[in-house]
């Protein structure tokens, strides 16, 4: 899908600037055209002739060419870019993109550019997880910018953790799939449940679990992206949305989500529950904060929360498809199957506890999708894949021949 489309390469003062060539010739292998902008600090780590070579264009750092006073206009540039990627981007270059400082030639283009831009970031661990760091990237997402996430390994400093910049192999398919023309599921709308549910105790604490929301949001991106019109019912979670077509609903408790859920299932294609909804919620809520007195125990009365599941696969019309999911921490194939059938699910989504890797908070998953006629299982992988996964098998029981 990249083949003819313009690329402007951001590359910026990292020891992951050498990955660029790879990025580039990956580039170039699916039939783009790269413009290379580098900034000073860049050209500390990999040469312009290099990237020249490789992109057989001029490479790009000053506004003035230093030999004729020839100018380079970022204007021109951005206009000229169907995508704008800087890889690998510093934690100074993020924050000059976030704050509009306009200082080198690589932000006045980013500043200009009409086309998506999307974001590498590769640095040291407690850089990238520095509060500073995490708002501007929330900043540059919420100006609509894709942020391909770095990736957990070892880094320069020789220190393991979250920072290293995503190998180019991925970054270039990311790049190809958003100009994929696959619309398999144009025309059809989705609702997906997505995080925990916070079920109130008193003003201040609440009964809930460690769900992130992750795996939802990046069904809800995957499924806008082919084409479907998402509504995203989210429970308290820090996550954005960047797809246009996404509709996105919070809620905090297990009956907003059941009340919304039961308002927008009917008129839709699929559901989707990805949600770790609260199984039971306290039988009354305190409306002041509950003291610690003299005596060592709270006794909490629970009582069940509504069935959202359940609920919608009685709903269930001829046509519509109903997804569950299955956390499970023991017995995971005997539940599962469990929950298949009472819940009415089409098919169900099953990861465990006891897989590394897998489960809240993670960036990656494991699954199995069981359904009537069997199981198949799928190996580690970042959640954004294990959505197409599930995405894929989706569109395959929307099929009339399926």
């Amino acid at each position: 899908m990249l083949k003819g489309k313009k690329i402007v390469l951001g590359i910026t003062g990292s020891i992951a600037a050498y990955k660029a060539c790879y990025i580039i010739r990956g580039l170039i292998k699916c039939g783009a055209e790269v413009q290379v902008v580098i900034t000073p600090a860049g050209k500390e780590f990999i040469t312009p002739i290099t990237l020249s070579a490789l992109t057989s264009k001029p490479v790009i750092s000053e506004f003035f060419a230093q030999r004729d006073g020839t100018w380079n206009s970022h204007v021109d540039l951005g206009l000229w870019a169907d995508a704008m990627l800087i890889a690998p981007a510093t934690a100074s270059t993020i924050g000059k993109m976030a704050n509009g400082i306009a200082d080198n030639m690589l932000i006045t283009t980013y500043l200009s550019a009409k086309a998506p831009v999307f974001v590498a970031p590769a640095m040291d661990l407690d850089m990238y997880a520095h509060p500073s760091t995490q708002k501007n990237l929330d900043i540059l997402r919420s100006y609509g910018n894709h942020i391909i996430e770095p990736v957990t390994g070892e880094l320069a400093s020789h220190l393991v953790g979250k920072g290293r910049m995503e190998e180019p192999e991925n970054i270039v398919r990311v790049l190809d799939e958003f100009f994929s023309t696959n619309s398999d599921l144009q025309g059809k709308k989705i609702m997906i449940t997505a995080g925990p549910t916070y079920e109130k105790i008193d003003p201040v604490r609440f009964i809930g679990n460690y769900s992130s929301g992750k795996m939802g949001f990046a069904l809800a991106e995957e499924c806008a992206r082919r084409g479907a019109k998402v509504t995203l019912i989210a429970g308290p979670v820090q996550l954005k949305t960047q797809h246009s077509h996404i509709y996105r609903i919070d809620v905090e408790s297990a009956q907003e989500m059941f009340a919304v859920a039961q308002m927008y299932y009917p008129d839709s294609d699929a559901g989707i529950l990805s949600a770790a909804v609260a199984d039971f919620r306290p039988e009354t809520v305190a409306d002041k904060k509950i003291k610690r007195e003299k005596e060592e125990e709270l006794t909490l009365q629970l009582r069940a929360t509504q069935d959202i599941a359940a609920n919608l696969g009685s709903l269930k019309q001829k046509g519509q498809l109903l997804i569950g999911f299955a956390l499970e921490t023991n017995n995971e194939q005997q539940n599962a199957e469990g929950k298949l059938e009472r819940k009415n699910f089409d098919f169900i989504v099953l990861n465990s506890l006891n897989d590394a890797g897998a489960g809240f908070r993670h960036d990656t998953n494991k699954i199995s999708i069981i359904d009537p006629k069997g199981r198949t299982d799928y190996p580690l992988k970042p959640k954004t894949e294990v959505a197409r996964d599930i995405v894929d098998r989706l569109v395959l029981s929307l099929s009339p021949n399926s």
